[in-house]
Order: C-alpha cells, then structure tokens, then sequence
C-alpha cells in the first residue's frame, strides 16, 4: 500500500480525534471519581464550560476525519456508528450537568473512537 499526503491527513484526523475520544473519556470517568473523592478539585474539573468548548471541539474533529474517511472508502459502518456518538454527545450538552450528562459523552465519545479506528482500518486496507 502506498502511502500518500492525503491519506497521511485523513490519518492525522481520525488519529486525533481517538486521542481526543480517549482524553474525554478519561476527563469524565476522572472527574466522577474526583467529585466523589474530593468536591473542590471536582468542581474545577466539571466546570459547564470545559465540557462544552471540549464536546464542541471533538465533535467537529469526529465529523472532518469520518466525513474525509467516508468519501475515501465509502465504508458505512464507521459513518454510522460515529453518527451515533455524535448524537450521543450533543445530547450530552442538552441535559442537565451531572451523571447523566457524563453517561451520554462517555457513551458517545467510546462510539466515535471506535468509528475512528474502523475508519483508519478502512483507509489502510
């Protein structure tokens, strides 16, 4: 397989964005326990405002890097599934800040990096 400048972009989009994916969900499992353990670094840590600009910034990453890796391959599975996490997570920002709104992103986010490496997988092969 030949590796070529774009497909070298479209990795470096869906490369970012599973670490993004994986940086949210660790922020959103960290932040429960840190809630529970110690309320004031907690409080710092699910401030509305880093959930929004982060959910914001991860859902416009998951549509360029799905979008370029769909009219690459035309693979549905990855399109379909990082469709749905990004549901997930903009559901996420329309319910009230607290568990329910770290289940729908933890949720979302865990699709949308799964979609990502099936589109990587898709753009090797």
């Amino acid at each position: 397989m030949v590796v070529t400048r774009s497909t070298s972009a479209r990795d470096l989009f869906d490369r970012l964005a599973i670490g993004l994916s994986a940086l949210c969900f660790v922020h959103c499992a960290a932040s429960v326990v840190l809630v529970t353990l110690l309320a004031t670094a907690g409080g710092a840590l699910l401030h509305p405002a880093i959930h929004e600009v982060g959910l914001g910034f991860a859902i416009l990453l998951a549509i360029i890097g799905l979008g370029r890796g769909f009219v690459q391959h035309r693979k549905r599975v990855p399109m379909v599934l990082g469709t749905l996490g990004i549901a997930l997570m903009a559901a996420a920002l329309s319910v009230p800040h607290g568990v329910g709104e770290a289940a729908f992103t933890m949720l979302g986010v865990s699709c949308v990096a799964i979609a990502h490496m099936l589109n990587r997988r898709a753009n090797i092969l």
